[in-house]
């Protein structure tokens, strides 16, 4: 019992200090990871050395590995790399291949072996889909143009790193044969593997997972079983437990009940992995990070410079606007959780030492913590710099600038989003004559808008370069938009533009409705208020449809 108490007494200590750094950590704005590790660090040996239930943390950071590569499997939607084109292929296999190769080079200068240099550089190639789809979601930026490009890549960059775990956990297999019969059966083993589960895909989960969902707790047990089970069986087959999970997760992905269980596993995966990045803080010898430093500090440059130029140089080329390329770029400007992941899977095969599991935890967190801030100020930081960027485009953006939209058409209002209000607004619009033209940062809602025979371009309303590719002569611009922010930059950069004709915005409170005003606009359009007038009207006409007896 004594035993029980003291580790009982040891997590929660562990659990407190981690919830301070992470309140710490959301005050700077920075991501829970940077916070994890930092709490390993500190309860570690070379900090207050709090940690001795190590087997324990180890054992849990490995099941949220495992859970982890579960819901990426399980959220994986290759519809999404079809969505976006060629771009998210191009883009992702092409900064893959660009940091992988150069991150080789600038290891072997620094000295590395070939082996230790080959696993920095795959290292870095890897950008957080956590981190960037939290940042985007937190920025509503999910749906707008850059952020499917991130997303599409990051996806396959989630498809890239399960085929390096799958060679590197191959060649760390300790084996008497040749290389090419290691070779041989490796392939052997993984094609087996595949046939398993595509013919369990085929026969028994969709009948399974039916069942399952009749009750939901049953489902979410039901998954985190499949996902560890089928780990510990990759396991045993001399691949990675992570390939396993991966598996686990994408024989799931065709069901419908793969966002019930994403969902309900979001925060069961986010509590294992508080033990991953605590033992991955724990495990770095601080007093060998002193030697380090430099060899952080360059490599971090290059993924926080390189990666985005390397995304710009692709975008650019393919068509797109400089300042798509420059968003998309600033998202792959941090090394990955699988990055790390990658690191421990090195360090347990013996192919790399704990100096090197350390040099990649420091260029996580330096690259982590600033890109956090890079992403988050974006919008801001393009405004300083779009006038150096003109090289990363072409003077044609084919990919966004649609000419057959604009050629030989005279339109008498531009409306910024194109949701259901949007779509109102222009319904009323051309029933009175108007010649509309609609701007949204939704690939989606751009086409479904063109489907209707109307004229459109896509674009942000925080682009101060937006004017450049718009119809401008037209009598009004309205926002049908509820984004404060958006509406106070558009005002902003029409004004600024030269633009003369009138400007509506949307709000849906008095006090934005005022800071609207004060800022130059010549019309609020209030959703609620206008709504509301019109009850009566639409009761009348009930009335009339169904007069009383």
């Amino acid at each position: 019992m004594e035993v029980f108490s003291d580790t009982f007494l040891e997590f929660g200590a562990i659990l407190v200090i981690a919830v301070i750094a992470g309140l710490i950590g959301r005050v700077l704005k920075q991501p829970l990871i940077v916070s994890f590790i930092a709490v390993g660090l500190i309860v570690g040996p070379y900090g207050i050395d709090l940690l001795r239930s190590g087997e324990k943390i180890h054992l849990l950071s490995e099941m949220g590995i495992a859970v982890l590569l579960f819901a990426v499997g399980l959220k994986l939607d290759i519809g999404l790399i079809r969505s976006t084109g060629r771009v998210a292929l191009f883009a992702g296999l092409g900064q893959v291949l660009f940091t992988s190769v150069f991150g080789f080079l600038i290891c072997i200068w620094l000295g590395f072996e070939a082996v230790t240099s080959i696993y920095i550089a795959v290292a870095l190639t890897f950008s957080s889909t956590i981190i960037i789809v939290k940042l985007l979601s937190d920025k509503k930026e999910i749906s707008s143009l850059h952020g499917q490009i991130s997303i599409g890549f990051l996806i396959v960059q989630d498809i890239v790193v399960i085929i390096a775990m799958i060679v590197l956990s191959a060649m760390g297999t300790p084996s008497e044969t040749t290389l090419t019969m290691e070779i041989v059966t490796v392939a052997a083993k993984g094609i087996g593997l595949i046939i398993l589960v595509l013919l369990l895909m085929r026969f028994v989960l969709g009948w399974l997972t039916s069942r399952m969902a009749r009750t939901p707790e049953l489902l979410v047990l039901f998954a985190m079983a499949w996902a560890i089970s089928l780990a510990a069986f990759s396991d045993l087959l001399g691949f990675s437990k992570e390939v396993g999970a991966f598996l686990g997760g994408l024989s799931l992905a065709s069901t419908p009940y793969r966002e019930v269980i994403a969902g309900r596993l979001s925060s069961v995966r986010d509590f294992l992995l508080l033990f991953f990045f605590i033992h991955l803080g724990s495990q770095v010898n601080v007093p060998l990070l002193g030697q380090q430093i430099f060899p952080a500090m360059i490599l971090s440059a290059f993924v926080l410079i390189g990666n985005p130029i390397i995304v710009m140089i692709i975008l650019g080329l393919m068509g797109y606007r400089k300042r798509t390329g420059f968003l998309a770029g600033l998202n792959v400007a941090q090394i990955s959780e699988f990055s790390l992941i990658l690191a421990a899977l090195g360090l347990s095969l013996g192919q790399i030492d704990e100096k090197t599991l350390g040099l990649i935890t420091l260029v996580g967190l330096i690259t982590i913590s600033i890109s956090t801030y890079l992403i988050l100020y974006s919008h801001q930081l393009y405004e300083k710099v779009s006038g150096a960027l003109d090289i990363f485009e072409k003077k044609i953006p084919a990919m966004e600038v649609d000419d057959k939209g604009l050629s030989g058409s005279k339109f008498d209002v531009i409306i910024f989003g194109l949701g259901m209000y949007g779509n109102n607004i222009a319904k009323s619009l051309e029933k009175g004559g108007f010649n509309v033209f609609g701007v949204d940062f939704d690939p989606r809602a751009l086409k479904r808008w063109k489907k209707k025979g109307r004229a459109g371009q896509y674009g942000d309303a925080d682009d101060p370069d937006l004017h450049e590719i718009l119809p401008m002569d037209v009598t009004c611009v309205i926002s049908s938009l509820d984004d404060k922010s958006l509406n106070l930059a558009l005002i902003k950069y029409l004004k600024h533009a030269g633009y003369e004709g009138k400007i509506a915005v949307t709000s849906y409170t008095g006090r934005t409705a005022k800071e609207l005003e004060l800022a130059g606009a010549d019309l609020i359009l209030l959703p609620f208020a206008d709504a509301a007038d019109s009850i009566p009207l639409k009761l009348k006409s009930l009335k009339k449809q169904n007069p009383e007896p």
